[in-house]
């Protein structure tokens, strides 16, 4: 289908390459991306190769026990929220800050968005990453709306 993408990585530089490519096709205008994947897959790794590719120069570090880190060195600003440690009633305490999030010109990445009970704007990248065999990662992108399904298509070119 014309939303989605799939790639496999067969290691972390093929991971980076996939990573700035995709940061360029979001870095003028951001993007709202949830991350989908098992613990350990590569949801943050990919997120601190995405925030290097933007020019993000603070450390970037996994956001779990604080659920949301802000980056504001790059020429747009990041936000890296993690949902794992919120149980349901977690979640709706955040859901406006969600939305709140996705819009304007910023990108935001929300690992664990399995569970925002469905509080996710229309306009939305999802990237799920899978292990494969010998420890390689697929990355299969799919865009909601019609923004996020251009850019998802630029990874193909």
């Amino acid at each position: 289908m014309d939303n989605k993408y799939e790639i496999v990585c067969k290691s972390l530089s093929d991971t980076k390459v996939l990573a700035y490519k995709f940061a360029k096709l979001i870095e003028d205008n951001g993007c709202f991306i949830n991350l989908y994947g098992e613990i350990g897959a590569g949801k943050t790794a990919f997120v601190k190769l995405l925030a290097e590719a933007i020019g993000v120069t603070e450390k970037v570090t996994s956001p779990s026990f604080v659920i949301l880190n802000e980056y504001h060195s790059a020429k747009i600003p990041m936000y890296h929220f993690d949902l794992y440690r919120l149980e349901n009633e977690g979640v709706k305490t955040i859901t406006d800050e969600l939305r709140e999030y996705s819009e304007g010109r910023q990108i935001t990445c929300v690992e664990w968005a399995e569970f925002s009970q469905n509080e996710i704007p229309f306009n939305h990248i999802k990237i799920n990453v899978t292990y494969e065999d010998n420890d390689y990662r697929k990355y299969s992108f799919e865009g909601f709306g019609k923004d996020c399904i251009e850019i998802v298509k630029g990874l193909e070119k």
